[in-house]
């Protein structure tokens, strides 16, 4: 990433956005094949200005997530792109269907914060889903500032919070 200054808007720092995020990190990891990390940056700066989402193809094992590409898909939210995404259903349901019987599966969702920190909202809590990771690519000016994983602790209906997971390549 670069040394880019990541404006902080006013909610970021509110306590319901500091109440979604766990006071420790995942011992798990995400290691994103190099193509799949520089893909899914590319997806998020071509973006921008909107929130950009997608998904995130690969395995899982007990020690975390293994990336092997990534798939946009459209985001549908056209009322509040810049700042919500909403996965087109049926861009899930196809790429799923695809994935069948190929050993890979749909292992988490990635979505973009243009001009905005690289951590999760309220509202990414309440469609997360335990099991999956969620990588925020923060976009400035069109540039990428930052990238940041995350998981839910436990169901979001029994109190789960976002712990931030560590990446590598």
């Amino acid at each position: 990433m670069s040394d880019i200054e990541i404006p902080v808007p006013e909610r970021f720092v509110s306590d319901a956005y500091l109440e979604v995020l766990a006071s420790q990190d995942s011992s798990q990891r995400c290691i994103f094949s190099d193509f799949s990390l520089q893909n899914m940056q590319e997806i998020a700066a071509k973006g921008y200005p909107n929130e950009i989402c997608g998904l995130l193809v690969g395995t899982v094992s007990a020690e975390g997530w293994q990336v092997a590409e990534v798939r946009e898909v459209e985001n549908i939210n056209q009322e509040r792109a810049a700042d919500r995404f909403q996965l087109d259903p049926a861009g899930y349901q196809a790429i799923d269907s695809e994935l069948r019987r190929s050993g890979q599966e749909i292992i988490g969702v990635f979505h973009s914060h243009p001009d905005c920190p690289a951590k999760p909202s309220p509202t990414d809590l309440t469609s997360a889903w335990e099991g999956f990771v969620y990588p925020i690519v923060s976009v400035v000016q069109g540039q990428v500032a930052e990238v940041h994983c995350w998981v839910v602790t436990d169901e979001v209906s029994m109190g789960g919070k976002f712990q931030k997971l560590p990446h590598y390549t």
